[in-house]
């Protein structure tokens, strides 16, 4: 899903003023929109543009407000970007205003036309740079240590210690003013204090503690608690205020020394701000306290929560204890139900990286990227590690070594699009200037747009090009081969992504050979038989609208923002080839066959049908269903399809396929089956049924092979999980207690030890990559690379056709491949599972009756439809335990007997297989005959290799020599060989 690549770039952070002393960096915080980020000091902060990576503007602090105030301890943004909120290590509150300038005080050099072309503006350094102003607005001293600072959209929220509180002030604001009295006042925002006790927090599992950190959601309004005793706690705060008027005060100001209780009304001359607030919280992290010494109180907790982080988009919580153990919660349910915790590990075992010292989910909520004290990963929404480093395990100069972020990472966030991970590592020295770098990173294509294009592709994107897997077009053994060069490396015009950074949608076509690009604004397009790319020849078209909802290809025909565009046509307004309005904002399009699915931002799927005529292309409107009361937020849903049952698709008219299709729906991480039926009043109505949860991506083949037809694959993180026929998922039945159908286990589960990207179905492979770090002697950085990795499926699916006993639909499935090069390689795979299997049940002494068969025999009765049956078995026994033998060959035969089946067949090289379990099972005679024999055929056919072979094998089991010569001597054809001085190696 995401993938470290290339080498990481450094940012320079050397001091910009010549006072400034060299001070380390102690975090990184992005804006809102995380087009900007400050860099905090204890002594003063600067804001970066993201890009290009520059300083924009420094703000040091001096020397008197360091020792009134204290040192800068950290730092946070207001929501709108506009003020920055500073905490003091004194329990001071420093509010710094951020101003843009709409007049730029940075220009680029005139560069001559040819030094022009030599450096063109990478992706987004075409805007010209905005220049921003920073102004100390005030301070605020806060009573009782200052613990944690939280900025919302109306006030700042914060914790204290003594008293252990949870508070809020409003922001200073010389515009929110009311006349009373023919006097102009600021309004009341309210000043609310909540204290930590039983009657107003009954959902605290001890009230005798602090909120050490407040974590908060603004996409979804939830917030994670910190608490001293390692707890961690989902909170909500219900504000079922009437509109009662508030009071007011007189010039409430924030310039100068204010305490958090001086310039506010006092809690008795007015109604108490709090009556009608009230918080709900449940305790998603408890903790098992490890006392070295019962007598010292402040033990360290090794499973307390020390930082939190919030997946909007899969409605998940991540949890960073001081162990450096990682716990992934769903958010609790209004029923109460304990929400399901899962722990992530690293795949190396026995390591410690040490405390988690931050964290940050992706703005796709795919990924989460976590740092500890000595090292920092990347894991999958579903719990797959894509990339790790503690430490570097390969030689280094540790004088030359700049990577210092492979050691230890203490702050970090994901700039726009996600391709870079912008990390702050530990200072080595005061001087250091190794601290801030930009990993570059190639993520799938799905994470942008979850089409079944894309999921049938290996597509990935990075900041400046796309990567397209091409190995489904070379020969069988390139799919396999990982030292294959598959990947097409495919730049995006720079003119383009100048100006239009980061890339929003990219998408890819049936065939892959026709690729497109959305960025901030406009498009592009790229065909793979030409080489190039097709841009909008008028720029003002090109910044005239932005695409919502994705890009998708019907044959040549760009389908965006339900726009249709000809790859074959000029990108100008005049030749888009049809424009539907919609009544709101597209999400997610999807294209099954000729229809078009458009789900929309008010809940609602549009079925259109795309019908080409004799000289254009048209969209024609069928219908639409809103999913109210089904799906409860729009903005979660990532993927859509849907599957059409086989009497409609023959005999059915499509402009009715809205009310009959099985709708598929990705809703965060749950996969879910809506299934329609009709009421009494002919009104369509759906079932829902959940099928997993913590699903990344899935894709349906409507047109698999032989039983993968209309089969649905899913990604959890550990595995696929694959449902045969899905459309039978309609025969189950329904709960009557919840009125919803009963869960449905899948079929065949693949567990995997790399990141799919793309089943290739008319190969039997899925293909994936997984992540490598390479760091050298001479060199002062580490590289990152993609390893291509492939995992056949042919022998999960023949196993679950024959574990019930369906062996015609197995042959019938087998034999769609049995032309590939590695079907027999498959074949013995699938004989060897059964055979450990069987082993297993046997040692375990499984009771089974005497009319059933067992895996094995169901196996063997199927092997023996194909040619390759011997060759297979003879292969599997030699890679197997030789205790498995007897059970193996009780089914199979006798091994002798299969030796003179290949004699007779001329299956010699099978044959001399076999020559190796007679000799281990001690069936071969003392004379050898049978090797003689076979010696003989090889050298009458002239495999000299074969013969070889043999022979090495006659020198083997006797040491002496007399087998060998014996051999030679009665084997006419060698025989002449050595007489006339010849010799075989």
């Amino acid at each position: 899903m995401y993938f470290p690549t290339a080498t990481a770039r450094k940012l320079s952070t050397h001091p910009l003023l010549v006072h400034d002393g060299p001070h380390p960096i102690i975090a990184i915080y992005s804006s809102p929109r995380k087009s900007l980020f400050i860099t905090l000091t204890t002594h003063g902060l600067s804001i970066w543009r993201v890009r290009p990576s520059v300083v924009l503007a420094h703000l040091s602090r001096t020397a008197t407000s360091l020792l009134e105030h204290g040192e800068n301890k950290c730092a946070s943004w207001s929501p709108n970007g506009s003020r920055i909120v500073i905490e003091t290590s004194e329990s001071y509150i420093i509010l710094v205003s951020v101003e843009y300038l709409t007049s730029a005080l940075h220009r680029a050099p005139r560069l001559s036309v040819a030094a022009q072309r030599q450096f063109l503006p990478g992706p987004g350094e075409g805007p010209q740079l905005q220049s921003v102003s920073l102004q100390f607005e005030g301070v605020v001293r806060i009573q009782g240590e200052l613990l944690s600072v939280s900025p919302r959209i109306h006030h700042i929220f914060f914790s204290t210690k003594s008293p252990p509180a949870v508070q809020r002030i409003p922001w200073p604001s010389d515009d929110e003013e009311e006349e009373s009295g023919g006097l102009k006042r600021k309004k009341w925002l309210g000043h609310d204090t909540w204290l930590l006790n039983d009657q107003d927090f009954p959902w605290l599992k001890s009230v005798i503690v602090i909120v050490n950190n407040i974590t908060y959601s603004r996409a979804t309004g939830v917030e994670i608690w910190l608490t001293s005793d390692g707890r961690a706690y989902f909170v909500h705060l219900s504000e079922n205020l009437p509109q009662a008027l508030h009071p007011s005060v007189s010039d409430v100001t924030s310039h100068g020394h204010t305490d958090n209780n001086e310039g506010f009304p006092s809690r008795e001359s007015f109604p108490s701000p709090t009556r009608g607030l009230e918080w709900e919280g449940t305790c998603i992290h408890d903790i098992q306290k490890a006392r070295a010494d019962s007598s010292n109180s402040d033990t360290d907790l090794l499973d307390a929560a020390v930082r939190s982080a919030i997946n909007a988009k899969f409605s998940l919580i991540a949890i960073g204890t001081q162990s450096g153990i990682l716990e992934i919660t769903n958010f609790p349910s209004h029923a109460g139900i304990q929400p399901r915790t899962e722990t992530y590990t690293l795949p190396i075992a026995h390591t410690h990286p040490g405390q988690v010292r931050c964290m940050e989910w992706s703005s796709d909520g795919y990924v989460l990227a976590v740092g500890w004290d000595s090292g920092w990963a990347i894991w999958s929404v579903g719990g797959r590690c894509l990339a790790w480093a503690l430490g570097v395990d390969d030689d280094i100069n540790p004088t030359r070594f700049h990577d210092t972020f492979m050691q230890g990472v203490i702050d970090l966030f994901w700039i726009p699009g996600n391709c870079e991970l912008i990390v702050l590592a530990n200072p080595v020295t005061m001087e250091d200037e190794n601290q801030l770098f930009a990993i570059p990173f190639a993520k799938s294509a799905v994470t942008g747009q979850h089409t079944p294009d894309n999921t049938r592709y290996a597509f990935l994107q990075m900041d400046d090009r796309v990567l397209v897997y091409r190995g489904a077009d070379q020969p069988d053994m390139s799919v396999i081969n990982p030292e294959s060069d598959v990947w097409q490396h495919i730049k995006i015009p720079l003119a383009y992504l100048s100006n239009n950074w980061p890339i929003r949608y990219a998408s890819i076509s049936t065939d892959g050979r026709l690729i497109a690009i959305a960025g901030r604004r406009g498009l592009v397009h790229y065909s793979a038989a030409s080489g190039r790319w097709k841009t909008f020849t008028d720029p003002v078209q090109e910044e005239a609208f932005s695409v919502r909802g994705g890009l998708i290809w019907f044959h040549h025909v760009l389908v965006a923002a339900v726009r249709l565009y000809s790859r074959d046509l000029d990108l100008v307004n005049q030749s888009v080839l049809c424009r539907e309005i919609l009544k709101s904002p597209a999400i997610l399009l999807s294209l099954v066959d000729n229809s078009l699915l458009v789900y929309t931002a008010d809940n609602t799927l549009l079925h259109y049908l795309v019908i080409p005529t004799n000289d254009s292309i048209r969209l024609h409107l069928c219908g639409s269903i809103s999913f109210n009361g089904v799906v409860a937020a729009p903005s979660v849903v990532r993927g859509m399809s849907w599957m059409i049952p086989t009497v409609q698709k023959q005999l059915g008219d499509p402009v009715d396929d809205l009310v009959v299709a099985t709708i598929l729906l990705l809703v965060g991480g749950k996969l879910v089956l809506l299934r329609p039926r009709k009421s009494g009043t002919q009104e369509v109505k759906y079932d829902m049924q959940i099928l997993a949860d913590r699903i990344e991506f899935c894709w349906i083949h409507l047109r698999g092979i032989g039983t993968l037809e209309n089969s649905l694959w899913g990604y959890d993180g550990q595995g696929i999980r694959l449902w045969l026929d899905a459309l039978t998922i309609e025969a189950v039945a329904v709960d009557p207690q919840s009125d919803t159908y009963e869960s449905v286990q899948e079929s065949v589960n693949i567990p995997l030890n790399f990141y799919p990207l793309s089943v290739l179905m008319d190969k039997g492979i899925i293909i994936g990559v997984e992540h490598e770090a390479v760091a050298r002697v001479s060199l002062p950085f580490v590289m990152f690379r993609m390893i291509t990795s492939s995992h056949l499926f042919l022998h999960h699916i023949l196993r679950y056709h024959l574990g019930r006993s369906q062996i015609p639909e197995a042959v019938i499935f087998a034999s769609h491949y049995q032309n590939l090069v590695f079907f027999t390689h498959a074949l013995e795979v699938l004989l060897h599972t059964a055979i450990e299997s069987e082993g297993a049940q046997l040692e375990v002494e499984v009771p089974t009756s005497q009319s059933d068969k067992g895996l094995l025999s169901i196996t063997v009765e199927f092997l023996d439809h194909f040619d390759a049956a011997l060759e297979v078995i003879v292969g599997c026994a030699r890679k197997t335990e030789m205790t498995r033998w007897r059970r193996l060959f009780d089914i199979v035969g006798n091994p002798k007997t299969l030796f003179e089946t290949c004699l007779s067949t001329n299956l010699l090289a099978t044959a001399g297989s076999y020559l190796l379990v007679l000799h281990n099972l001690e069936q071969l005679d003392e004379g050898n005959e049978d090797a003689i024999r076979l010696l003989r055929k090889a050298a009458d056919v002239e495999d000299w290799v074969l013969c070889r072979e043999l022979l090495r094998f006659l020198r083997s089991i006797d040491m002496s020599g007399r087998a060998l010569r014996n051999a030679l001597s009665r084997v006419d054809t060698l025989s002449s060989c050595t007489t006339n001085g010849g010799h075989i190696d």
